[in-house]
Formats: structure tokens, sequence, C-alpha cells
């Protein structure tokens, strides 16, 4: 039934959200920053997240209706592992622990670095898995 769906998601996007969650502690422990220096850590690891989603979601709504593998795999892969990968807590602490021109730097660069990597992630996604019947996602 519904509700059997519904349990499933959920265990798709918490099994996933451990995966990725314990990624990035893993490489936020292993690259720590300098007090007051730029967090690179979370910086690459919110623009690669940022990169994959955009590919992912885009080569998934290339290849068909969001249901069976698709859905599982948005919600596991997508939702789960990139969503625990990536941090916002983490990049508004920091934002917050950083000095005013730092601080603005990280979260201006950090935004439009985002959008521009989730951008190229489509772009790659729609040339390289093109649309199955209809318009590539933009």
């Amino acid at each position: 039934g519904k509700n059997s769906g519904l349990v499933s998601g959920a265990l798709c996007v918490g099994i996933g959200a451990s995966i990725g969650t314990l990624i990035r502690a893993i490489l936020e422990e292993s690259f720590p920053h300098s007090p007051g220096g730029w967090p690179m850590a979370t910086f690459l690891i919110n623009l690669f997240g940022s990169l994959i989603l955009g590919f992912l979601l885009a080569a998934l709504a290339n290849s068909g209706e969001d249901t069976g593998w698709r859905h599982t795999t948005r919600l596991t892969a997508g939702t789960g592992v990139i969503g625990g990968f990536t941090t916002y807590s983490t990049f508004i602490l920091e934002i917050y622990k950083l000095q005013l021109p730092v601080c603005l730097a990280y979260a201006m660069v950090s935004v439009i670095a985002g959008v521009a990597c989730a951008g190229a992630g489509i772009a790659a996604a729609n040339a390289l898995v093109p649309p199955a019947g209809r318009e590539a996602l933009r």
C-alpha cells in the first residue's frame, strides 16, 4: 500500500544519508582547515555534491518517469547519499566562525560556484543521457 512505499522511500533516504554523512565526516576530519582559513573540505564537498546531484537528477529525468528504479535511485543516491554528503549546516557554522571579509567571500563563492557546478552536471547529463522523447532538464 501507500504506507509501505513511504517506509521504503524513507529507508532509502536514511540508508543513503548515513553513507553520505559518513563520507563527509571522514573527509572533514582528514582535511581540517585552520581557524579563520577557507574551509576547503566543506567547500569542495558542496561543489562536488552540487555537480553530481545536477548530473544525477538530469540523467534520471532524461531517462524516463520518476518511478521504479529511477525513483529508488533518486531517493537513495540523490536525497540520501548526496543530501548527507553535502552540508548546509556546516557551511553556515563555518560562515559564522569566519571573519567578515573571508566569511562574505566564502558564502558568495560557495553559492555561485555551487549553482555553476549543478548547471555543469545538468549539461553533462543532457549530453551523455539524451532525453527519452522529451525536452532536456534545464
